[in-house]
């Protein structure tokens, strides 16, 4: 049921759907206009997950982590996190699925293409340290 209606949102929105695994709840999903390639939506009820891979960590730097957490203060929906092994940045946002609607769905596809067209030379020189 929430994978068709997910798979309605991304097509309703104009994204690529680049691979989709219903088994597992998972699409892959772009859009190069807006800055986005392999946005990884996966769905774990109760909610729903939106996760873009960033940069790797090359170096750990205090001025960058501090810049991240700064940076997510403004950011609307979502925010900067790391992954599991804390070498990976990721933009990770959850919504509930009980009662998403096409507005929530978008939302958190805006704020991850405004985030990245805002701070993209910043991520760029994270990305280089």
């Amino acid at each position: 049921m929430y994978f068709s209606k997910i798979e309605n949102y991304i097509a309703n929105i104009g994204y690529n759907i680049t691979h989709k695994d219903e088994k597992e709840g998972v699409f892959v999903i772009e859009n190069e206009d807006d800055g986005i390639r392999n946005l990884i939506v996966g769905i774990a009820q109760p909610v729903v997950i939106f996760e873009q891979y960033l940069f790797t960590i090359n170096n750990e730097n205090m001025d960058m982590f501090k810049s991240l957490l700064i940076k997510n203060r403004d950011i609307i929906h979502g925010g900067f996190a790391l992954t599991e092994d804390g070498r990976k940045v990721i933009f990770r946002y959850t919504l509930q699925l009980h009662n998403l609607d096409q507005n929530e769905f978008d939302a958190a596809i805006n704020s991850l293409s405004l985030l990245i067209s805002e701070y993209y030379n910043q991520l760029i020189s994270f990305s280089k340290l």
